[in-house]
């Protein structure tokens, strides 16, 4: 039986393109950053870290890797002060990854949406990516 629907076939509709990056390693080498906070937090704290070991794993949770230094009474403690160090000593020593600039800047000219996920503290993802002018739409 021939069809005698007279509307063509819709197409489905476009989504707009989202783009998720992730910030340490992907957009931003923070390795040196987070070694000069972890010496920083050594330093005031006495306990030996072992930094080049803490940067090559990067990716758990400060409180796991804060476990392997700190007595566990004190990993929260540890990790409050570390947060508190983290903006006079990470950022700055931390570079743009080649090509994250423009990466993010391709996806928003092309009118989508740019997004940095990642495990950081948010106000420290956000002051990394200002302070190397990456500008994502949002930070999750």
């Amino acid at each position: 039986m021939a069809s005698t629907d007279q509307n063509p076939p819709q197409h489905p509709p476009r989504h707009p393109l989202t783009v998720g990056f992730d910030l340490d390693m992907t957009l931003v080498d923070s390795r040196p950053g987070i070694a000069a906070a972890y010496r920083a937090l050594s330093a005031e704290t006495g306990v030996p870290i072992d930094v080049d070991l803490v940067v090559s794993r990067i990716g758990p949770p400060l409180e796991t890797e804060l476990a392997n230094w700190f007595p566990a009474d004190g990993v929260a403690a540890a990790a409050d002060r570390y947060r508190e160090l983290y903006p006079d000593h990470a950022i700055a020593p931390s570079t743009a990854l080649a090509g994250a600039r423009e990466a993010v800047a391709a996806v928003r000219a092309l009118g989508g949406r740019a997004i940095v996920v990642t495990a950081k503290f948010a106000t420290h993802a956000k002051l990394h990516l200002a302070h190397l002018g990456i500008e994502p739409d949002t930070v999750v």
